[in-house]
């Protein structure tokens, strides 16, 4: 057992240990604690055992004592450390009573950035983040790194640990609830923009601006911090800076961070005086925009860190994250794209800028109560057909229906009953050079547990197109 994996040992031996929730990184977690001599008991609002399906044989194997039901939270009394999920919130009282008790609580995330024996980059932000993180992880393997990526992207970090080499690197998506109650910081910090977000979760914007601030305030020399120049918000957490500070920004030049340097369109990083182009924005495979602004905030993590060849080979040849733009096939000269993270307006809209010529959209899903009048221009100005679906479709239609350029557009919009149907509506008004992008602009709960499984229904109807 290497000297991490024997310090978490020390930690949790014999220790009345309580889960709240049996998500993914938890049920792996458990397993791993009841190993290594922790009292493990299960907060859950299930009712019964029985409720976790297959995992209830576990349970029962590994002897896990359970808390359940509507009063679940009483099992925090009495209990060493507490670990939480993302999702069940910080401030809820009695898990500050159980702190104030002299409880640690942590979390899964936690755990590891206090353990880790390898330098951690870590990104949060309102957009952008599952892109530049995924770019920065890229830009160390393609320097011969191992990487250890996760995070709120995906896999569980902790479990990973007995893996970890101190020559290796961990790259980290933070969301704001892993981060509100951190208080270690990475050693290269990015925070790509700060937009209202999550407010259902929050009791205030303050407090979700706090939560991404940790991100910075616990960092020790020598650290760097990557901060978005174009979102206020973002822009103005210079001022709780450790160590180096550098921006990035698509819209500005800059002396001090990663730059769309406007007269030759180079993507630029200017450090100590010197300004070095690494990247011509016509190499750039990422569509749109955004996408620029990812590229850059990655690069500026990594500048000095990886040759910049690392940094031209990934950027020049990258096409995506999965669901995020994401080409799926070309078939009779139409090009079909899969965009299933458009969960939101905003998201949808920067799909459709991503394209130079008008596309045919389909849209719609589950109705997050989200207003849909945004979204009306830039559907007005960049879609020639509309496939509309689920909940939202009347409401985004309504939207659009009374924008004043509407009816000079020439717009079409059409109803489906599924993505099949949709995408068959799609494909009968489609000529070759045309553009079909899935992007809902809506949540997907309304068939799919979420939208990469939407955005996976989508490509295989597609692919099995004849």
């Amino acid at each position: 057992m290497q000297k991490e994996q024997q310090q978490l040992a020390e930690l949790v031996k014999g220790k009345k240990v309580a889960f709240i929730g049996a998500g993914v990184s938890h049920k792996t977690l458990i397993k791993e604690f009841v190993e290594l001599g922790a009292h493990v008991t299960l907060c859950d609002k299930k009712n019964s055992v029985d409720d976790f399906g297959s995992y209830a044989e576990t349970i029962r194997r590994l002897g896990i004592d359970l808390s359940l039901g509507e009063h679940y939270m009483d099992g925090f009394r009495g209990q060493d450390i507490i670990l939480r999920t993302p999702g069940f919130e910080y401030y809820q009282k009695p898990l500050q009573d159980a702190m104030a008790a002299g409880t640690m609580v942590t979390s899964e995330v936690e755990l590891f950035f206090d353990f880790c024996p390898c330098e951690i980059v870590a990104v949060t932000g309102s957009d952008g983040k599952t892109t530049t993180t995924t770019l920065i992880s890229k830009f160390y393997e393609a320097a011969g790194r191992k990487v250890h990526l996760g995070g709120n992207i995906g896999a569980a970090l902790l479990p990973m640990l007995p893996e970890v080499a101190p020559e290796d690197v961990a790259v980290v998506e933070l969301s704001s609830f892993q981060l509100i109650s951190m208080r270690k910081s990475p050693k290269i910090a990015v925070v790509t923009n700060v937009t209202p977000n999550h407010l259902d979760h929050h009791k205030d914007m303050q407090e979700y601006i706090d939560a991404k601030r940790n991100i910075l305030l616990y960092q020790k020399q020598p650290c760097r911090a990557v901060l978005g120049y174009e979102n206020e918000i973002s822009r103005s957490m210079q001022s709780d800076c450790k160590g180096k500070q550098v921006w990035f920004t698509r819209l500005h030049d800059t002396d001090n961070g990663a730059f769309l340097r406007k007269e030759d369109n180079m993507l630029c990083m200017a450090e100590d005086g010197v300004v070095t182009p690494f990247l011509a924005q016509k190499d750039v495979k990422l569509r749109g925009l955004h996408n620029i602004e990812n590229l850059l905030a990655a690069a500026a993590a990594v500048w000095g860190e990886v040759p910049v060849e690392a940094i031209q080979k990934v950027g020049s040849t990258f096409t995506g994250v999965e669901h995020r733009i994401e080409p799926v096939r070309t078939l009779d000269g139409v090009l079909y794209y899969n965009d299933s993270i458009g969960t939101s307006p905003t998201r949808t809209i920067a799909g459709l800028r991503s394209f130079n010529q008008k596309v045919i959209l389909i849209a719609g899903g589950y109705d997050k109560h989200i207003p849909y009048e945004p979204l009306a221009p830039e559907v007005v100005a960049h879609v020639k057909n509309l496939v509309l679906m689920g909940a939202t479709g009347p409401r985004i239609e309504k939207a659009v229906c009374e924008h004043p350029d509407f009816a000079a557009s020439g717009l079409t919009i059409q109803h489906a009953d599924n993505m099949q149907h949709a995408v068959e509506l799609a494909r009968a008004c489609a000529k070759p050079g045309d553009i079909i992008i899935l992007s809902p602009a809506s949540a997907s709960f309304d068939l799919y547990p979420n939208f990469e499984v939407r955005g996976r229904e989508f490509k295989k109807i597609v692919n099995e197109l004849k």
